[in-house]
């Protein structure tokens, strides 16, 4: 027995210092790993009393890496591209995170995102014409990612409060009416966990409304649309038509091109919504425009099921764009990616098609969507009176 012990801590002995240069110094690897366990660490949906000290702390380490020992970072969630990736000037972002808000607030809560240029495109895009168009109301932010937060926190030192912490900001500064103007899409999960969330905030807050999503009301099945939809459609196809370059959908249909627009997808109810999507753009004539999302649910909207469903219309030519709020992650890598399993990897490895093409942008930027959020936080001021 003793033998075998002596022969483990040998073996330990000789791994600890074959990671050691000699000196009893740190490999290479050990403090990329140290800093990787540091990501990870902050990778969480909840935010705790160490949590900004640990977003400091990761960055630091990271900072006091060689371009070297930064690529070897590698962790459950940590990669290089954690704090290495150029996503944009994050200095061009506002995180309306102030006190002084005054009685009357709207709240626009997002799920967030990492890529500098496009929160402050398509969130700060949707902020800003809200602000606008309600100069008597305080406007403030929101996200429900707490994981984004941290990562966005750690990175460039932007503090954005999650839905509790503006909440408690509202409370703290006295407001007496708060609406409440989610970005999301649908009502699916993250809307249905907002609300859970401000029902601890009623005997506090005189007054809590929350405004429609994007897409308005979800309907019973999956032919049932409603005005916020085709005017979504309207806006996303003309959007998609001018940046293609077409002079209209028809041009893009007699040049065989389909344009896809990729959305998330959920297992929630709510996902009748792509399906509903797909039947407004159908009523409106548009044959040549597709609805898929990168979960693959509703079934109808998965990758292959897609590529397939092109293919046997005849089209040549594919313009992939998000069905987003923000053209973050999902956009940048699950669509635009150059993993195999991204939507463009996919798209070209079919050999059904000629030329596969993306546009990365968010609808939090089209004008169209902006007015449409400002349609629904002003109906939700009505009904408050």
């Amino acid at each position: 027995m003793k033998k075998i012990i002596c022969t483990v801590l040998a073996l330990l002995m000789v791994a600890a210092l074959a990671a050691c240069d000699g000196s009893g110094a740190k490999s290479d690897q050990q403090l990329a790993d140290e800093v990787a366990e540091m990501i990870d660490a902050i990778y969480v949906q909840e935010r705790t009393d160490k949590t900004d000290e640990q977003c400091a702390a990761a960055k630091a380490a990271w900072d006091a890496l060689t371009d070297e020992q930064k690529e070897l970072v590698s962790g459950e969630d940590a990669d290089p591209d954690y704090f290495g990736r150029d996503t944009g000037d994050a200095s061009k972002d506002d995180p309306r995170n102030s006190d002084g808000i005054g009685t009357k607030e709207i709240l626009v809560v997002s799920f967030g995102t990492s890529f500098n240029d496009s929160r402050s495109t398509d969130i700060k895009g949707i902020e800003d014409a809200v602000a606008k168009a309600f100069p008597d109301w305080s406007v403030r932010r929101a996200f429900t990612a707490q994981i984004i937060i941290n990562h966005v926190q750690a990175r460039d030192g932007e503090k954005i409060d999650n839905v509790a912490q503006a909440l408690d900001r509202a409370v703290a500064n006295g407001v007496e009416t708060l609406v409440v103007q989610p970005t999301h899409l649908m009502h699916g999960a993250e809307y249905d966990e907002l609300t859970e969330a401000l029902e601890a905030y009623k005997d506090k807050i005189a007054t809590i409304v929350v405004a429609e999503p994007l897409l308005g009301t979800v309907g019973s099945n999956a032919s049932e649309i409603n005005e916020d939809k085709q005017n979504v459609a309207n806006a996303i196809v003309e959007a998609a038509r001018k940046d293609g370059g077409f002079t209209s959908l028809e041009a893009a249909d007699e040049a065989s091109t389909a344009f896809v627009f990729m959305g998330h997808g959920t297992s929630h109810t709510a996902k009748i919504s792509y399906s509903q999507m797909q039947a407004q753009m159908d009523e409106l004539g548009y044959k040549n425009v597709f609805i898929g999302t990168v979960e693959g649910e509703p079934e109808e909207t998965a990758c292959e099921e897609i590529i397939d469903r092109i293919h046997e219309a005849g089209y040549k030519n594919v313009v992939l764009r998000p069905l987003m709020v923000v053209a973050g992650d999902h956009a940048n890598n699950d669509m635009a990616g150059e993993d195999e399993d991204s939507w463009l990897s996919m798209f070209n490895a079919s050999g059904y098609f000629e030329n596969v093409d993306t546009q990365i942008a968010g609808l939090g930027r089209l004008t169209e969507v902006q007015d449409q959020y400002i349609a629904h936080t002003q109906a939700a001021i009505d009904s408050v009176g």
